[in-house]
């Protein structure tokens, strides 16, 4: 079972945002039939093994195991991850793209910038999954707490610089072997986690942030 699956056809998504096929997911993050899962949710067999029928059709689960009760075959069954997520290749007409309005500033770019980077890596996983292979990619997570926003923006401005600095010192257009990867660097505010006093956002003095760099086996692009 992997830990993460990026689910990339339209289908599949549609069939893993069903509510009750969504609770059989969650459900077989450890092996079970039909039967098993229809007493554990409450719901008739015979339904039961339709959304796991379906679910199995998609990929999101499979078969592992098959008992012989009597005159009877039970088939056992695991999700193929513990968790998913939905590609923006499953909405191939309106995949955000980062290029149609860069702005390092705002969010909806970060977000398209995000959405990009589930779109590629899960694009590189499923080739290299079918080919027996591994892919390289690198990633940093960090959480920093800025006493101002001036503070902020005078590390998105070093940020900028420094990675500048890397990208003018390592890239080589001219490498006959070389390989292009993406790097995204991505800050913002972490949401505060629910309290008492429900619908308070939280204020400057509460800005934080995370920084995120991947590289993937894909087109090149650099932003800071």
């Amino acid at each position: 079972m992997l830990d993460v699956a990026v689910i990339e056809e339209a289908a599949a998504a549609e069939a893993s945002l069903d509510p009750m096929r969504s609770r059989i997911l969650a459900a077989l993050a450890e092996p079970g039939s039909a039967t098993m899962l229809a007493g554990h949710l409450g719901l008739p067999r015979q339904k039961v093994n339709y959304h796991v029928k379906e679910l199995e059709r998609h990929g999101l689960v499979e078969l592992v195991e098959e008992r012989r009760k009597g005159n009877v075959t039970e088939r056992v069954y695991r999700a193929t991850a513990s968790s998913y997520v939905i590609s923006p290749s499953a909405l191939a007409a309106v995949i955000p793209d980062p290029s149609r309005a860069p702005d390092q500033l705002s969010a909806r770019w970060l977000l398209a910038l995000g959405a990009r980077l589930v779109q590629e890596v899960g694009s590189l996983l499923t080739g290299a999954s079918r080919a027996g292979r591994r892919v390289a990619t690198f990633g940093i997570d960090a959480e920093v707490r800025f006493a101002t926003a001036a503070d902020r923006t005078a590390f998105a401005d070093d940020l900028t610089q420094a990675v500048a600095a890397l990208v003018g010192r390592y890239h080589d257009e001219a490498a006959p072997e070389g390989r292009s990867y993406r790097m995204v660097i991505g800050l913002h505010q972490i949401p505060a986690a629910p309290s008492a006093a429900a619908g308070t956002a939280a204020g400057p003095e509460q800005q934080a942030g995370g920084t995120h760099a991947t590289e993937s086996d894909a087109g090149q692009e650099h932003r800071g």
